[in-house]
């Protein structure tokens, strides 16, 4: 017995607005562009809310299920806006942002809020919140030199969000190797495909409160290096202080992450454990050796978590204001 409330996964196209909306991807590229160029930084800003929105609730793309089968998912959410949902006090209503992996640490929603503006002028009640957070992303990381993917469309908005499921479906910069690969299956993605996605922190910035016992207290890392980020971030205070992710090309989306892991400089704990003498040593050497190879594969990675649980058809809404439900 197969029993769905909400869906696993839905047809999405790529021309979805060719009819209803045809400016909207070249109005999201505009500004896409222009908040990047006014700060690098909001690139990668508006790659993890893209992250952040999908792996939430999110159940695996497409599956297959024996006769046998028996399975129950209820209302199971991922790509659908639930993210940029503010707390509403009013109504007891608690989004996702105050959640412990996002709070004082998502940023772009005014991105968002400009966008939606920009196209709920020219084609009121079409495009979707969802659909404008993984048109960013994609445009955010090409911005930024990066590769580029067909996105495919047609979202819909959530009308809920989850708090509880926000501080345990994200990945943790306190993660071990074993519990990475656990938390992306969980999700549907190989080890391979986590690798890959991993290499989103080629480009963005990490608070010191997130790092402080790595750069002092572990021995898989580069003295050197750790030297020189102990220089902003000292051994008690500054925790808000912000470091590279990637400090030998802070801003440029390529493969310097994984070359920075190879020579044990990788600025999280959770990232270092990506080539650590595990399973997924030979990825990181591969992707560090073969810039191609990981464009492709983090552009093929971003299209399947792109399909994370979408609502489509008559499920949800197409919110006016990103913020909050219609």
């Amino acid at each position: 017995m197969l029993i769905l409330f909400g869906s696993c996964s839905a047809q999405l196209s790529s021309d979805y607005y060719a009819k209803t909306c045809p400016k909207a991807l070249h109005i999201i590229k505009a500004a896409a562009l222009g908040a990047v160029a006014k700060e690098y930084r909001m690139g990668a800003s508006l790659l993890r809310l893209h992250f952040h929105d999908c792996f939430v609730n999110a159940c695996p793309p497409p599956f297959s299920l024996s006769s046998h089968a028996r399975i129950i998912i209820l209302s199971m959410l991922g790509c659908e806006a639930s993210v940029l949902l503010d707390d509403d006090d009013a109504s007891g209503f608690t989004g996702e942002k105050t959640a412990a992996p996002n709070a004082n640490s998502l940023r772009g929603f005014e991105v968002i809020d400009a966008i939606k503006t920009q196209v709920e002028n020219i084609c009121p009640g079409v495009v979707s919140c969802a659909d404008i957070l993984a048109v960013t992303a994609r445009d955010s990381v090409t911005a930024l030199g990066g590769p580029s993917w067909t996105v495919q469309l047609g979202r819909r908005d959530s009308t809920n969000a989850s708090f509880s499921n926000a501080n345990t479906d994200l990945a943790s910069p306190l993660m071990n190797l074993d519990e990475l690969v656990s938390l992306f299956s969980n999700k549907g993605f190989t080890a391979k495909e986590m690798v890959a996605l991993s290499g989103a922190h080629t480009t963005g910035q990490a608070r010191c409160l997130l790092f402080r016992n790595r750069i002092y207290n572990e021995t898989n890392i580069d003295s050197t290096f750790a030297k020189s980020i102990q220089s902003n971030c000292p051994s008690s205070g500054g925790g808000d202080n912000l470091s590279p992710l990637d400090a030998t090309s802070p801003v440029i989306f390529d493969n310097a992450y994984f070359k920075n892991l190879v020579n044990n400089k990788g600025l999280l704990h959770s990232d270092q454990q990506l080539f650590n003498g595990g399973s997924v040593d030979s990825q990181v050497t591969a992707y560090s050796n073969n810039p191609i190879a990981f464009n492709a594969d983090f552009a093929a990675a971003m299209v399947k978590m792109g399909n994370l649980s979408p609502l489509t058809g008559s499920s949800g809404e197409i919110r006016t204001n990103c913020r909050k439900v219609n």
